[in-house]
């Protein structure tokens, strides 16, 4: 969309082909339905360390527009925007819907031609380039072409790899995509109570058979089948290279910023208003709003949640401080494609000119976002890629070499 519509504001002739029946069908589920529309760091060698050993061949790019580039393309071209924890920035309005409509304005002035329910079944090649393409059983031509379909991370939006083929096709190397950005299946029950609470700043360290291998803070969400939220997908490429080599669990610590001893004064002063009470009964001033239900599973196991506060022991108190401090949980496995943020894979980087989204092997030809072979953490950092790769193919497109 953003690369449709640069191309149309510069006057030239566009149409878009959308195979859904809506547009922006990914962006309405991005940071869920409000659309965590790019990362505010405006340091631009901090916010490339972000793309990992990619960041080399994206210099120029985000020379062109990069984060305070989209930042203001936005802000200042009516869709306010507001930047929360972690430098994650959202439209004002907290509604994904807006930044489609934005879009979906952005293309309406440059004249941009769309037609939605519109499947690409194929292409036509003729000397190495794109002569034209077939959509609902029409041949279309045109002098140049831009490859925006997504990767294959959420399919249900439409992104079901045809980008990665009609590549192949057209004789590029494509890195076989995984699941980078995907949420973690568990085993507790006592986990699986808390579906659908979530919490802020948290922190999650990681063990190979009883053995520290890393840990993070942040956002964390739990699940009907596990974990997920930004602390857990930035854990994720991580844990699936630990899965291998033994019995992977984590520690969730639901107080970060009280140590141990403070948090033991913190229950014993709610223990000594509550001693005639059952500790069932007041787990939920204990921990953070939503998590009794859970905690009630999980100390059931560990001890008589039936007792008088006044009659749990000293050792159990213990207990209780440390399981907070220490939440157990057992790592399965990842979720699939089908629940993946991002996937990696995609197009080399060495096959496209960065400087304008040009492939290097079919000179007609365009190609941007989750469709290039780059890592990259939850947080804003993929959509900025997306608004990166396809404002600057819509400013070169049109452009001989």
């Amino acid at each position: 969309m953003i690369a449709s519509g640069r191309a149309g504001e510069r006057g030239l002739r566009v149409l878009l082909l959308e195979k859904n029946k809506q547009l922006g069908s990914k962006i309405l589920i991005t940071g869920n339905g409000r659309c965590n529309i790019l990362n505010a760091i405006d340091d631009e060698h901090m916010l490339l360390e972000k793309y990992g050993s990619s960041k080399q061949f994206l210099y120029s790019l985000f020379a062109q527009f990069g984060e305070k580039d989209a930042f203001d393309f936005f802000n200042s071209n009516g869709l306010p925007l507001v930047t929360e924890e972690y430098n994650r920035v959202f439209p004002k309005s907290q509604s994904a819907f807006d930044v489609v409509q934005f879009l979906t304005d952005y293309m309406h002035h440059g004249n941009v031609e769309v037609r939605t329910g519109c499947a690409v079944s194929g292409l036509q090649i003729k000397d190495g380039n794109i002569e034209s393409i077939l959509c609902g059983g029409e041949e279309l031509t045109a002098t140049e072409y831009i490859f925006a379909t997504g990767g294959v991370s959420h399919p249900e939006t439409g992104s079901t790899g045809d980008g990665y083929k009609w590549l192949k096709q057209l004789g590029h190397t494509v890195v076989s995509p995984t699941p980078s950005l995907v949420p973690l299946a568990t085993k507790e029950r006592w986990a699986s109570e808390l579906s659908g609470i979530s919490l802020e700043d948290m922190k999650i360290t990681f063990f190979v058979d009883g053995v520290k291998e890393f840990k993070l803070n942040g956002r964390l969400l739990f699940t009907q089948f596990g974990l997920s939220g930004p602390l857990i997908l930035n854990s994720a490429s991580k844990v699936s290279k630990l899965l291998p080599t033994g019995i992977v669990t984590a520690e969730i610590d639901m107080f970060p910023k009280i140590d141990i001893g403070n948090l033991e004064r913190q229950i014993i002063s709610i223990f000594d208003v509550n001693k005639n009470k059952t500790l069932k009964n007041i787990v939920s001033e204990l921990v953070p709003a939503g998590m009794s239900k859970g905690m009630l599973v999980l100390l059931s196991e560990h001890m008589d949640i039936e007792t008088k506060v006044h009659s749990v022991t000293k050792d159990d108190r213990k207990k209780i401080v440390n399981l907070f401090k220490a939440l157990p949980i057992t790592i399965t496995g990842l979720m699939g494609m089908d629940r993946a943020i991002v996937a990696d894979g995609g197009l080399a980087l060495t096959e496209v000119d960065m400087k304008t989204m040009r492939s290097k092997i079919v000179s007609n030809l365009f190609v941007t976002g989750d469709l290039l072979h780059i890592n990259r953490p939850s947080g804003g950092f993929s959509l900025q890629l997306c608004w990166s790769t396809g404002y600057v193919a819509g400013s070169s497109a049109g452009k001989k070499d």
